[in-house]
């Protein structure tokens, strides 16, 4: 039986080299060796970390880490089974180089034992490493265009007035400014709306870079848009002059119209501008009194002077008794706010335990006062309407403070704006 196993053993070892090399050629027939090329494999940076904990940042260049093509030869049967999807290009920092270079990394995500090579047309990722620098600015709201004749722009402002920036230290270096640009050409009424917020260098040039980072790209800007109108100025005079004296009843004055602005509801409902009784008062008066006021504490709330060189300041000559002034200090927690609309709460959010007001009018009407009495309060459901609101949300507002008098008093009080917190009560 040995005899016969061991018999013709080189005739046996030349068939099986045979059979063997057969088997290939069959196999090489049926399931040859092919290629396959797929373009756009993006490089899998890992290990980002080891440049940002130590405080920097990178920039890819040359557009490294996108691979154009990728060629792939497996058997057919392999590679028909493969597509763009199932390549992976990996870049790992722990491999970067004194050149800042990381070698990439190709393979497949199956089949990769049976490919027969795997090749990119790059070898390896550019990097540009700096370090970090962070900078906040403050937004600036801007306006272009020409508004619409007859019409003026207002308060303009943002809902947030800070955007913080990162990046590399030779681009956030350049920074000179944060701008929200809005076009107000044709408007008539408000304008809200989402703004892009741009970097602008000391030159006035846009700043691009997809290496900076923003805390916020978008910011709401608000513009009030106003309507103009020229009114007139009206003056009254009050108080009985000195024994033996009497008022004229002239009255001169440095302007007797004025160009104001506002919204245009507001518009249609101020026809002129009136100086109250107690300004011109000619009590115990034994001679001709000048007096300069600014126009802009008389002006219907939502209004404002639309004369770019003139700052309100009116000089008016009456037979007068000076007008006294009376500040007052009312605690601020004794303040009411009326007219909150349901379901939400508005808090007074001064920084002082004490608000001071001043009440202006004759001694005599001062004296029947009770300061002690005096109620302060704020009309949130009044100043929605002056601003034509018809609902409110969370945030911080600037409200008139006003005062309960006596009916027949004339003392009058000096506009006064006091902060207040507004927000939503949870449903539950």
């Amino acid at each position: 039986m040995k005899h016969r196993i061991t018999k013709n053993w080189g005739l046996k070892l030349v068939s099986f080299l045979f059979a063997v090399m057969l088997w290939i050629i069959v196999t090489n027939i049926n399931d040859p060796s092919s290629p396959l090329k797929v373009n756009n494999i993006p490089v899998i940076i890992k290990n980002e970390n080891l440049i940002t904990d130590r405080g920097q940042v990178f920039e890819v260049l040359d557009g490294t880490d996108m691979i154009d093509s990728v060629t792939i030869w497996a058997p057919r049967s392999i590679i028909d089974t493969l597509q763009a999807s199932n390549v992976v290009a990996e870049a790992d920092m722990n491999d970067l180089t004194s050149l800042n270079t990381i070698s990439i990394k190709l393979y497949t995500n199956k089949y990769n034992d049976k490919l027969d090579s795997i090749k990119g047309s790059i070898e390896s990722v550019k990097l540009n490493i700096e370090d970090k620098q962070a900078r906040s600015f403050p937004i600036r709201p801007n306006v272009t265009g020409d508004i619409q004749e007859g019409y003026m722009v207002g308060n303009v402002s943002t809902e947030q007035n800070l955007i913080r920036v990162s990046g590399p230290q030779s681009v956030v270096s350049q920074i000179a400014k944060a701008q929200a640009e809005v076009d107000v050409s044709g408007f008539t009424s408000n304008i809200g709306t989402d703004s892009d917020i741009r970097l602008y260098n000391e030159e006035g040039v846009e700043i691009r870079s997809e290496s900076i980072e923003k805390n916020i790209t978008k910011v709401r800007v608000n513009v009030e848009i106003l309507e103009k109108k020229t009114v007139p100025i009206t003056y009254k005079v009050s108080g009985v002059p000195a024994d033996g004296y009497k008022a004229t009843g002239e009255i001169t004055s440095s302007r007797n119209s004025i160009m104001i602005a506002g919204k245009s509801k507001l518009m249609r409902e101020t026809n002129s501008i009136e100086i109250p009784e107690g300004v011109l008062d000619v009590s115990g008066a034994r001679e001709t009194v000048q007096t300069t006021i600014d126009i802009n504490d008389y002006l219907p709330e939502g209004a404002i002077l639309a004369e770019e060189d003139f700052n309100g300041q009116i000089t008016i000559a009456a037979g007068v008794e000076q007008v006294q002034r009376l500040n007052v200090s009312i605690p601020v927690d004794s303040i009411n706010i009326d007219g909150v609309p349901l379901g939400f709460h508005a808090t007074i959010t001064e920084p002082e335990e004490n608000y001071g007001i001043v009440l202006i009018g004759l001694s005599s009407e001062l004296e029947q006062i009770d300061m002690t009495a005096l109620e302060a309060y704020v009309d949130m459901a009044a100043w929605m309407a002056a601003e034509e609101r018809t609902e409110v949300e969370d945030g911080y507002y600037r409200m008139p403070l006003a005062v309960r008098l006596p009916e027949d008093s004339t003392v009058t009080l000096e506009e006064n704006w006091i902060n207040v917190h507004v927000t939503e009560q949870d449903a539950t």
